[in-house]
């Protein structure tokens, strides 16, 4: 059949401009770079530990020594950022001890930013790690406390900029977190520390792995009572502006891949930093099913991220980030 009887324009032929890698190139309209992607550590006590996370093939609990040498890695793929996740000790049911300044976030941040002072260093601020019950605040009848945790939550933030992190990211998801945490930090004489608020933060099935990794889980009871219900776009929206009066300076969605029409529904009510978090259960699929050779691990992680990046995320964070910095300084 010829193009005429074919009903075709051929002043609208879609397919030359995807004739070439070069021209393919040319006309891109969305574009994953390293520079866009910060790389999840999870940092514990000790000294020259490397510990394996079954639970998360290629990824580890690291003293601060090994965690420097993960960051010159991270800095060295192109990679510019780093978010670390304390472990703490087992049995450490104190939640002042996130605040301690010999902590293993604060022992890391020291550490990294003594070595590779210019990787941007994120922090995260919850409790969930150190309260013994894995929720993230401090529980009263059974029923977590908001404003009895917002203070333990502000002390954190000024301990690890203390420590001398750039950003440290609140995913508490108490009501009122940013606000108080900004003004601790203005308080203690850390206005430059930004804040990357966990604004639209969902109670997902697909933190089972992290849970693992930081030893987070919920003793009992779950975190929907404070953790977004998956069903709702609104009210994330809701969220984000909040933390924005608040004083954010990037907002946050998490978990990534199901919720890309919330990253595209924050992209039109924002003009803040939106970063995606592409989380621990999304990583495992991945993982799982390139090791049986049922997906091409590379083509996938680079088309997910892509997505992210058309939905509106201008950051992501991704435990594939060095891969996908190799895998995109290849030819």
């Amino acid at each position: 059949m010829n193009a005429d009887a074919a009903g075709l324009d051929p002043a609208h032929r879609l397919r030359r401009l995807r004739r070439s890698p070069a021209l393919r190139r040319l006309v891109r309209e969305h574009r994953l770079s390293a520079d866009c992607l910060i790389r999840p550590l999870f940092v514990r006590a000790g000294e020259r530990v490397r510990e394996p996370i079954a639970a998360m093939p290629g990824q580890f609990r690291l003293s601060a020594d090994r965690a420097v040498e993960e960051g010159l890695a991270t800095w060295t793929t192109g990679v510019p950022g780093v978010l670390l996740f304390g472990v703490a000790d087992p049995g450490d049911g104190r939640p002042t001890a996130a605040s301690d300044p010999n902590g293993p976030v604060q022992r890391a941040i020291r550490a990294l930013k003594a070595a590779v002072p210019e990787l941007a260093v994120v922090t995260d601020v919850c409790l969930c790690a150190y309260t013994g019950h894995g929720h993230c605040g401090v529980l009263e009848d059974g029923e977590v406390d908001n404003d009895a945790t917002l203070p333990l939550l502000a002390e954190m933030a000024v301990s690890h900029a203390e420590a001398g992190a750039d950003v440290v990211a609140p995913s508490a998801m108490m009501d009122g977190q940013v606000g108080t945490i900004r003004e601790a930090l203005d308080e203690a004489g850390y206005g430059r520390v930004a804040i990357m608020a966990y604004a639209a933060k969902y109670a997902s099935a697909y933190y089972g792995p992290f849970r693992e990794a930081a030893g987070s889980a919920p003793r009992s009871g779950d975190r929907r009572s404070y953790q977004m219900d998956p069903s709702n776009v609104r009210e994330a929206l809701r969220e984000i502006v909040a933390d924005e009066e608040q004083g954010a300076d990037i907002v946050m969605v998490k978990p990534a891949l199901a919720y890309m029409d919330v990253l595209r529904a924050a992209r039109e009510i924002t003009d803040l930093p939106i970063a995606a978090y592409s989380v621990s259960g999304e990583y495992c699929m991945v993982k799982a099913a390139a090791e049986r050779g049922w997906l091409d691990e590379r083509a996938v992680v680079l088309e997910t991220l892509t997505g992210l990046r058309r939905a509106g995320a201008d950051i992501v964070i991704t435990y594939h980030a060095c891969e996908v910095a190799r895998w995109l300084s290849e030819p």
